[in-house]
Formats: C-alpha cells, structure tokens, sequence
C-alpha cells in the first residue's frame, strides 16, 4: 500500500485471550506492520502482560513498541523498565503520562509525559524511538486548545521523534493540529490513530471515556441501526476506509489500527485501501 501501518493491541487478561490474539496478529502481519504497540493499564497495572505480549510480538519476528506510563512511577522505577525493556530488544516506546489509578493522589516524580520523554532521553540517548501521543480533538483533562497544543509542544521540545493521535473521524481537526503544531515549530510525524467501527455502544462509551468526537451524522446513522449488528459493519467499514483514504491522498505518515484485539475489521480496510 505504500503507507506505514502500525497495530495497537492490549494485554489479554486469560491465556484463551493470549491465544486468540496470536492469531489475530498473525493474520494482521501479512500487511507488514512497521510495529506493533501494547497498551498498558492505569498506574502500569498490567506491566506484566504488556511486557510479555511485547515478547512474543518481538519473538514472531516483528518490532514492538511498549506503551510506557509514567504516573506514580519513581525515576528508579522507570529507570530498571527501561534497562529490561532494552534487553528484551525493544527499541520504540510509547510514552504516555497515563491514567491515575482510582483512589490515587498525584504521587511519583513524573507529572507530565513530557518529564518522562525528557528523562528517556537522558538516561538513554537515542537507544528508542519515542512516540508521543496527540490529540486533535484536545485531550479531555486540557484546560484549553491552547493548553494542550503547548503540552504537545513541550514532549516534542523534549525529545519525541514522533506522534500517533487519539483517534478521530473528522479528517479537519488532524489537519488543524498539525498545522497548528507546526507553527509553533513541532514538526515530528504525527500518525493518525484509526478506530474501526464494529459496535456502536463500544464506540459510544470509548468515545465519551477519551474525548473523542462522533460526527452526528455518524452517531445518529448507528443510532438508527439499532442492534443490527452487520448493518453497523458495513456502515463503520465504509466511513473508516472513507477517512484512511482522506488521509492517505493528504500524504500522511502512516496509519495506526487500534485493533481491540480483532482483526476483521482491519484487515478489512487495509484491504480496500490496497485495493484502491
């Protein structure tokens, strides 16, 4: 396709969940990702499973980027996750501020992402390629569209060699950011973040969880479906490929599929889209 894709996966929480993924990945690999990444739970409560995932990803023969949270963590902490992350052979990480675990005051010596982007960067060189993460619509805990450019700003100043959004379906808020980040001299690749559309309600509650925005149109064609689940498939295959296609003629980085641990529906897209 001429395009770099990357797949974004999670830890699966049972060993039928770690099967079936590695099914899903393989089926996923004959597009010949530049990466594949592996989330990681509020306050790293799934250090385990993101760590061993990644293992197996980079034991089939592909490269794999470990989200990498630093809320609560000590400068100690992160210190040793990295020297056992670089002896895994991992070389790209996707460095986030993360989600406060319930109950928990803002402890720990990293507040932003870009102190953690920083603090790699000088315990360790160039030794990873770090992403960053982005977002179009403004992150939901920014005080202002402004304030939130400025913090993107400050993980580039920091050292980020590049970026993947929260994903969006409205192609203008992208082109927006990246041309408002651009002018306050933030040039790195920003990649954008695709989400399939496979379940209305799933989509409805991720969405209202991270701030991103379901065109009404959109919102109210899946409304309009009801609990037909193949309508919903068709209806999602067509607006998502539709945008990937936007995106792709605009002459973007690449795509990154966050995949939910499936692969149908990817597979689908970057089917057309090879197609096309």
């Amino acid at each position: 396709m001429g395009l770099p894709l990357s797949f974004e996966f999670f830890p699966p929480k049972t060993p039928e969940g770690a099967e079936r993924l590695r099914g899903v990945r393989q089926a996923l690999y004959a597009h010949k990702p530049e990466f594949c990444s592996v989330t990681y739970g509020a306050g790293g409560s799934t250090q385990e499973g993101t760590f061993s995932t990644v293992r197996e990803i980079l034991a089939e023969g592909v490269s794999a980027a470990s989200h990498f949270s630093c809320i609560g963590a000590t400068k100690a902490s992160v210190r040793q996750q990295l020297a056992e992350l670089k002896a895994m052979g991992v070389r790209r990480l996707v460095a986030l501020r993360g989600d406060l675990p319930s109950g928990y005051g803002l402890g720990g010596e990293f507040q932003y992402a870009s102190d953690l982007v920083a603090f790699i960067r000088a315990e360790t060189g160039h030794d990873f390629h770090v992403e960053v993460a982005a977002y179009p619509e403004v992150h939901p805990q920014a005080k202002s569209p402004d304030a939130d450019l400025q913090a993107f700003v400050a993980k580039v100043r920091a050292g980020a060699d590049s970026a993947i959004t929260q994903y969006f379906f409205n192609s203008d808020a992208y082109f927006r950011f990246v041309d408002d980040a651009h002018r306050l001299g933030a040039d790195i690749p920003v990649v954008p973040g695709i989400m399939p559309i496979t379940s209305s309600a799933q989509l409805m509650r991720f969405s209202d969880a991270c701030g991103a925005e379901i065109p009404r149109w959109i919102r109210l064609r899946l409304q309009a479906f009801g609990d037909d689940i193949a309508s919903i498939k068709s209806f999602g295959l067509d607006v998502v490929t539709d945008l990937c296609d936007q995106l792709r003629n605009a002459g973007v980085p690449g795509l990154h599929f966050y995949t939910m641990n499936q692969s149908a529906a990817t597979q689908e897209i970057v089917g057309r889209l090879e197609l096309a």
